[in-house]
């Protein structure tokens, strides 16, 4: 099985992608659940201890370096395109209990996040590996795009979901991603919607996201904010809460399964 979840900053993304990522681990499917977005911090939402210590496979310039064949600091030159990277999930990879483990992209940030540089050749070909060569469960919790996504890599992702919340922006945003996805061949795309307090902030999801396939709904949970604040795993949300993240979870799984 294969995730990956986008959506706009603050939407909650990166709650769902660790609820997902436990919720499949406890059933003891092997998780490697995915940081590959620069802002996110996946690591606290998983309730890992220092989390923030963990530097990311970007920042790793020697490994880069000898990956790739290039000259660390230095731009332009030759380098290779596709280095070896399959044995990198078991030797970078941190445990998290219940049968997750967490790796850190980062980002590239010198010559824009599209460069094509040592650092991002590599991320681009980890991911690839990593959607359609591993026989773990692969959740992506990724930036508001598709930026280590590409059209060979998308036939292997089983769903892409946009998590999304009620306002103008963050449907706009939704519908911005969907297009990206679209371009490179993703035709699995779902919405999840969180945040939802009322009846008509699931009317006014429904009424503008009707080009998405809905998987449910996650309600306003201040346990969820508490837990960002702490920087551990939101383990204490309501039943509701629960049940609501626990039927998207089983829907995403029989999207495999079907």
């Amino acid at each position: 099985m294969k995730i990956a979840i986008s959506g706009k900053g603050g939407v909650g993304k990166t709650t769902v992608a660790a609820f997902l990522a436990r919720w499949f681990g406890q059933r003891g499917y092997s998780v490697l659940a995915i940081d590959a977005d620069p802002d996110a911090n996946l690591g606290h939402a998983l309730g890992i201890p220092n989390a923030g210590e963990i530097v990311p496979i970007s920042q790793m310039k020697d490994l880069i370096a000898e990956r790739t064949e290039s000259v660390p600091g230095t731009f332009g030159g030759f380098f290779k395109m596709n280095p070896k990277v399959d044995d990198l999930p078991d030797t970078l990879a941190v445990p998290c209990g219940d049968n997750v483990r967490l790796m850190v992209m980062g980002g590239v940030k010198k010559g824009g996040m599209g460069c094509v540089c040592p650092e991002s050749v590599l991320l681009k070909n980890l991911v690839h590996h990593l959607v359609l060569r591993r026989d773990d469960v692969v959740i992506m919790d990724m930036e508001a795009g598709i930026e280590h996504l590409g059209r060979g890599t998308a036939r292997g992702v089983d769903a892409f979901i946009v998590v999304v919340e009620p306002g103008k922006r963050s449907i706009e945003t939704a519908e911005r991603i969907r297009e990206l996805a679209s371009d490179i061949g993703l035709e699995r795309i779902f919405v999840v919607a969180n945040k939802v307090r009322l009846d008509r902030d699931r009317e006014y999801i429904t009424e503008n996201l009707r080009n998405f396939q809905l998987l449910g709904f996650i309600p306003y949970d201040e346990a969820i904010i508490e837990a960002d604040m702490k920087g551990v795993f939101a383990g204490g949300v309501s039943d509701t809460t629960r049940e609501a993240m626990e039927k998207i979870a089983q829907q995403i799984l029989g999207i495999k399964e079907s």
